[in-house]
């Protein structure tokens, strides 16, 4: 669950909202509207870390799908199991 703090529990719960950011987001608001996001440094830089792994992964996932299209429009394919099986004879074969 979200844990959402006003601005002036920074000060009167100051302990547990500590506690809380060390192993989750935790929300501050203003005036009832959200204003700020406090977390653990270990936390954030496990969320950063995350993020950049996400970011690669989904490049390499474009990488392949523009590789693919373009194995596609030259007309490197195969259709079938059969020919797969001999495409990949002729290729083990020729090195």
């Amino acid at each position: 669950m979200t844990a959402i703090y006003s601005s002036a529990a920074l000060k009167t719960k100051q302990r547990e909202v500590k506690d809380v950011a060390r192993k989750d987001v935790v929300h501050i608001t203003e005036n009832g509207n959200a204003a700020f996001v406090l977390l653990s440094e270990e936390l954030y830089e496990r969320n950063l870390r995350d993020a950049a792994e996400r970011a690669a992964y989904e490049e390499r996932v474009r990488a392949c799908i523009r590789n693919g299209r373009s194995d596609i429009a030259e007309g490197r394919v195969v259709e079938g199991m059969m020919a797969l099986d001999a495409a990949l004879e002729a290729r083990h074969h020729h090195g």
